[in-house]
């Protein structure tokens, strides 16, 4: 076999074994299923004003794949902030420290204020904010 013959037919192998990673690249990514209990609006229950005022704050490690964490807003005590419990440095679930008034990352250090900006340490960007309301007795985030 000559050494052309051969580079075609590598080339042609390599092509037609790269095929299906191209197909199934142009494939639609399936929709996301509708949360069952969500409202109109999209916003979904996550907790009772009665638990969010007990504890501080009320969290939800998986509400539609997302770690939430919601806590009143302290310079708007009616209105409450929903924002993502992962750190923007290295993923780690940062809990809401009620006592400081921020959000403690244990891993690194990383602080975050109550509306999520970055306070002190590594972090690159704030924490991901979420539309959240109160509704009657229930807490609602839209996700």
């Amino acid at each position: 076999m000559k050494r052309r013959d051969f580079a075609h037919l590598l080339g042609l192998g390599l092509l037609a074994g790269s095929l299906p990673v191209a197909i199934a690249a142009c494939q639609a990514e399936p929709a996301a299923e509708a949360d069952p209990a969500a409202d109109a609006d999209g916003f979904v229950p996550i907790g009772t004003v009665a638990d969010l005022d007990a504890e501080g704050f009320l969290a939800n490690r998986n509400l539609q794949g997302n770690n939430l964490v919601v806590i009143r807003d302290p310079s708007a005590p009616d209105t409450v902030l929903a924002l993502s419990a992962v750190c923007t440095h290295s993923g780690c679930t940062v809990p809401w420290d009620r006592e400081q008034g921020l959000f403690a990352c244990p891993c690194h250090g990383g602080r975050f204020n109550p509306d999520g900006t970055v306070n002190s340490g590594p972090p690159p960007r704030p924490l991901a904010t979420f539309a959240a309301r109160v509704d009657g007795d229930q807490v609602l985030v839209r996700v």
